[in-house]
This record gives structure tokens, C-alpha cells and sequence, in this order.
């Protein structure tokens, strides 16, 4: 019974864990609409981040990492049509 309870749980994790590291929505438009990235690139560098280390596009967002103005790490999504900020983790 104990083995079948840890496959359960093993299970659970797996299925779960996807989704635990998903991108959140960022916008339902056409890639036709969003900035491009040097319009991107522009706007984040008048934001108070810092060495951006990573520019990406991930799912329907615009991704950095970066350093906030206090030296902390930070993932910061954006919006890909709009500039603004969707989501920021900073450590």
C-alpha cells in the first residue's frame, strides 16, 4: 500500500510541476501586434533594471532577468503590445 501511495504522490508532482513554472498571460494578441523588441528593449531601459542578462520572448509575454536599481535579481514579464509590467520576482 505504501508503494502505491508514493507512486501517487510521485505522480502528482509530475503533473503538477508544469504549471507551477508557466508564464503567466500576458496578452491574447497576434505577434503582428505586439512591440518589437528594440521598442521593448527601449522601454525597459528608461525602468529602473539594470544589467539585463536575458531578453526572451516566453509564451505570450516579453521576459527579462535583470537587477532592480538595488542590485536585487529580478524576472520581470511583459506585456508584449502594451510595455507594461505583468508579473515581477524579485529575490
Amino acid at each position: 500500500m505504501k508503494s502505491v501511495f508514493k507512486f501517487a504522490v510521485v505522480a502528482a508532482a509530475i503533473g503538477f510541476a508544469p504549471a507551477a513554472f508557466a508564464s503567466p498571460e500576458c496578452t491574447a494578441k497576434p505577434q503582428s501586434e505586439w512591440l518589437t523588441q528594440e521598442q521593448m528593449k527601449a522601454i525597459i531601459a528608461k525602468m529602473d533594471f539594470k544589467d539585463v542578462k536575458v531578453f526572451q520572448v516566453s509564451g505570450s509575454c516579453y521576459e527579462i532577468y535583470a537587477h532592480t536599481k538595488d542590485g536585487h535579481r529580478a524576472e520581470i514579464y511583459f506585456n508584449p503590445v502594451t510595455g507594461e509590467v505583468v508579473e515581477k520576482n524579485v529575490d
